[in-house]
């Protein structure tokens, strides 16, 4: 899924992504930059991400540039 970054702390690892399809929001967490080129990211850049449901909150995880894993 592509997105948009809505938001980011750098401090807390933690923002939102909107979903460029649906518009849908999704949670950004610390963990979800593991394995990527990411340290950081910044508001209006664009991700590729992955997400799952957890206790009916749906997470971005696997957050990556397009070539990224291609």
């Amino acid at each position: 899924m592509q997105g948009v970054v809505k938001v980011y702390d750098p401090a807390t690892r933690v923002g939102i992504v909107v979903g460029e399809q649906d518009r849908d929001e999704f949670v950004i967490r610390d963990e979800s930059l593991e394995g990527s080129i990411f340290r950081h990211l910044r508001q209006g850049q664009r991700i590729i991400f992955e997400t799952v449901e957890e206790d009916g909150t749906v997470f971005a995880t696997k957050v990556r540039i397009g070539h990224e894993g291609y």
